[in-house]
């Protein structure tokens, strides 16, 4: 009897121990099964739609939608998510968190509670990998959303807005000289508008980038070019210098926010094998831009015809012309960008799942309909958004009056960029913003500088060749004579005009020195580069003549009159085939890119991006050699195709990459720092490389070429990121 209740009691305890066993095999089942669907967390947004009562209910960030199953469930229409009012649910797009939410609920602007007693480290460490199961995920959405008809719309909206950046800078160069004929600007102030305009895109590209992260690519880009609009009209009708620099200085300010904004926006609806080509294209509407700023001026600014005045106080001439329709391809874009989404990336960094669902819908049935397949159904149900990691910010109590408040306000969103722009510097992107720098400042200070320097020379030729020319006359006595015809490229010295009529006549660069003018009159006269040296004027009579004080330089007049004399500067093109021959020549240094644009499209995504990159700027860097043989202006215009034409490869890689290498939080800021540096890199070119024309080849060969070819070697260095998601 004792034997047997030892059996039974040791066979209760055996199935005890078997049974706490079992429960702790199950227990780590349960755990192991538990990570495994955490760890396939991308893998279950895509499974398909099964059965309707499958689908009733889908995550969001704040919660789910209670969405009924429906008959018309397949349908591709991008309307889902709406009421009947076509209004988005009230609580969802703001971010309301749900406490009671699983650690798989999307994370939005509010946070787990135990969130409150984590580190930033912790935060931001979570964030990160947020970030890197966003970013597999994303790119897989956007090849179901596919390339199609979105993307080409897109393509041809942004590209508008890329079209405006390369007119801007062609209009400095096309307007400058007519401007400052027309201003009456001395010599001394004539450098201003061009190094204006540069210092406007330098700041613009660096707080327009900056607001592209902080506010969305789209809302960036739509400010930025009404700003470079407005101010784009406005300086086609003010009169006074200053006003205008002042206009060109915030028109350049709008439109530095162009580039580093439209690349941001447009890599991130493309996937991995489509981006480096259809960004490589979209780089050839900044060349379509060059064109059309240099077809234009050739059209327009010659025909002097082409202008009023109101009195002596207004004018308007053929230049103002111009400057309005070079205005019309940021007006285009601004009216397209009204139609267009906000990058759905953008938004589900900053944690609007909903929104960014909405928009990727669209595109996926806005392609798939273009393809004649209405009835694909977008089978993405949730999507993964960064942990978000509040910023506090100290708001002054007493910010009652509005303009306390907007100080307020912007300097919160100065601070903003500036700590966005501080984390391109930080771990790990810094190395690749140190070598990008290197690279985009030896490839803006090369080509800007030389791009400058070519057409300076091509003048500096044709001004040497015209003053070859010039005619001198000396101890000339003339007396009771007419002059009613053209006087051009002459020097008189020493000369007696007595009782003489200068009557409905053009002085065309004409200097008079040490001359007498006596009993005479000048009637109905027109004139260009002319001026009186150390004349004396006796009796002489003044009617309807632009002979302002300015053009007569220590001379003396005694008894003299002066009736109708037309104020400011006269524009003439009459005659005068050298307006047209700088727009041909800019013309055909534009137009010589277009090999350029159509390689590196099609091979951008074949021998890569570095390859690209070095390969074209060690190229362009060799080819400053061939100026040594640059004696003729003929020359000196092939010299500048073949160097436009090997250097634009570069520049299209080297978009493509500082898109790729920056993660999307500070993507646009970190482009918009590099663009800004760019410019400052183009005004010190063009001090340098202006200063040398006329003096020596040798400095401006050699020191493109070191600056081209080392920039090369240092971005073969970069990482390549032909087969990277986008960050």
């Amino acid at each position: 009897m004792e034997e047997t209740y030892k059996d039974r009691t040791s066979l209760v305890k055996g199935a005890k121990d078997i049974a706490k066993e079992v429960k702790r095999q199950a227990v780590k089942k349960v755990s192991k099964a538990v990570d495994k669907a955490q760890d396939g967390y991308t893998q279950r947004s895509y499974n398909r739609f099964q059965d309707e009562e499958d689908d009733d209910d889908y995550y969001v960030q704040g919660g789910n939608y209670g969405v009924e199953a429906n008959d018309d469930e397949g349908s591709s229409e991008a309307t889902e998510g709406h009421d009947e009012d076509d209004e988005i649910y009230e609580g969802e797009y703001q971010g309301i968190p749900n406490m009671g939410q699983g650690k798989d609920g999307m994370v939005a602007l509010g946070q787990h509670m135990h969130d409150e007693y984590k580190d930033r480290h912790e935060l931001e460490t979570e964030r990160k990998a947020d970030e890197e199961e966003l970013a597999q995920q994303y790119e897989l959405i956007i090849q179901e959303c596919g390339h199609g008809r979105f993307q080409w719309a897109l393509f041809f909206v942004l590209g508008m807005a890329l079209m405006a950046d390369g007119v801007e800078v062609f209009v400095v160069g096309f307007v400058l000289p007519s401007a400052e004929t027309d201003m009456c600007i001395p010599n001394s102030g004539s450098g201003w508008l061009g190094d204006i305009v540069y210092l406007g895109m330098m700041v613009g590209a660096f707080f327009w980038g900056g607001l592209a992260d902080k506010v969305g690519r789209r809302q960036s880009l739509l400010i930025c070019m009404s700003v470079n609009g407005f101010f784009a009209f406005l300086s086609s009708f003010v009169q006074g210098y200053g006003f205008f620099l002042f206009c060109r200085l915030f028109s350049g300010f709008g439109i530095g926010g162009a580039v580093p904004t439209v690349f941001s926006y447009f890599s991130e609806v493309l996937a991995r094998e489509k981006r480096g080509e259809h960004l490589s294209w979209l780089c050839m509407f900044w060349m379509i831009g060059g064109i059309y700023a240099s077809a234009m001026a050739w059209a327009i600014i010659p025909h002097y015809g082409w202008s009023f005045s109101m009195g002596s106080a207004y004018q308007f001439h053929s230049w103002r012309v111009f400057v309005i329709v070079c205005a019309l391809p940021c007006v285009s874009s601004v009216v397209a960008l009204t139609f267009m989404p906000e990058s759905p990336r953008f938004l589900l960094e900053v944690g609007k799942h909903d929104e960014a669902w909405m928009i990727l819908k669209q595109i996926h049935d806005t392609n798939m309909r273009a393809r004649g397949q209405p009835e694909k159904v977008f089978t993405v149900n949730r999507i993964k958004t960064p942990k978000q990691i509040d910023e506090l910010i100290e708001i002054e109590s007493d910010t009652g009056t509005w303009y306390r408040r907007c100080f307020v306000r912007i300097r919160t969103e100065l601070y903003g960029i500036w700590l966005t722009f501080m984390r391109c510097f930080n771990y790990p992107v810094k190395d690749n913003t140190i070598k990008l720098t290197a690279v985009w400042f030896t490839l803006s200070f090369g080509y800007y500088g030389l791009s400058v320097w070519f057409p300076d020379v091509i003048k500096h030729l044709q001004s040497d060749e015209y003053a070859s020319r010039v005619k001198h006359f000396r101890n000339e006595e003339v007396s009771h004579f007419v002059f009613n015809f053209t006087l051009e490229n002459q020097i008189h010295s020493n000369g007696e005009y007595i009782n003489d009529r200068f009557i409905m006549m053009k002085f065309k660069s004409v200097i008079f020195e040490d001359s007498l003018f006596k009993n005479c009159v000048f009637e109905d006269i027109t004139s260009l580069n002319t001026y009186f040296r150390n004349c004396t004027f006796v009796n002489t009579t003044f009617y309807n003549t632009d002979l302002e004080q300015y053009k007569f330089v220590a001379s003396d007049f005694i008894n003299c009159t002066f009736f109708h004399i037309r104020t400011g500067c006269q524009i003439s093109f009459d005659d005068d085939y050298s307006a047209y021959w700088i727009y041909f020549v800019n013309f055909l240094g534009t137009l010589a890119v277009l090999p350029g644009n159509i390689v590196s499209a099609l091979l951008m995504d074949r021998i890569g991006r570095l390859t690209m990159l070095g390969g074209s700027m060690v190229l362009s860097g060799i080819s400053c050699f061939f100026l040594w043989f640059g004696t003729s202006e003929s020359m000196m215009i092939g010299m500048l195709c073949l160097y436009n034409g090997l250097t634009i490869s570069a520049w299209n890689s080297l978009d493509v990459i500082t898109v790729e290498l920056y993660p999307t939080d500070r993507r646009a800021t970190g482009f918009g720092f590099l663009n800004a540096l760019c410019k400052a890199a183009a005004v010190l070119g063009n001090l340098i490389f202006g200063s040398l024309v006329g003096i020596t080849k040798a400095i401006p060969i050699l020191l493109a070429s070191t600056v081209l070819v080392c920039g090369g070697l240092v971005g073969l260095r970069l990482p390549d990121t032909r087969t990277q998601v986008l960050m």
